[in-house]
C-alpha cells in the first residue's frame, strides 16, 4: 500500500510539471507586427511566479487582449528591471 501511494504521489507531481510546461513560444497576430512572445525563457526567467501573466489558473493569454497584454508585460518590465523595446515584440510587417 506505501509503495502504491509513493507511486501515484509521484505520478501526480510529474503530471503537474509537464502541464505547466507550456510551448516554446508564443505568436500573438498583431497589425502592427506579430508578437513572439518567448514562453519559455519567461518561464526560467520568473521562475514560480505563472500566475503574474496566468492569474488563477494555467491558460491562453492571447485572448485576453492588447491593452491587458501592454499593461501586463510593461509592469513585469519595470518591476523587474528589465528593458522594454516594443521593436523587439512587435516584428516589422513585410
Amino acid at each position: 500500500m506505501k509503495k502504491t501511494v509513493v507511486a501515484l504521489f509521484a505520478l501526480v507531481a510529474f503530471a503537474g510539471t509537464a502541464f505547466a510546461a507550456g510551448p516554446e513560444s508564443i505568436v500573438l497576430a498583431n497589425k502592427k507586427g506579430d508578437i513572439t512572445f518567448p514562453h519559455k525563457m519567461h518561464q526560467e526567467k520568473v521562475k514560480a511566479e505563472c500566475k503574474k501573466c496566468h492569474e488563477k489558473a494555467p491558460g491562453k493569454i492571447e485572448t485576453k487582449g492588447m491593452k491587458w497584454g501592454h499593461d501586463l508585460c510593461k509592469a513585469c518590465h519595470a518591476d523587474k528591471k528589465a528593458k522594454t523595446n516594443c521593436d523587439a515584440c512587435h516584428a516589422a510587417k513585410k
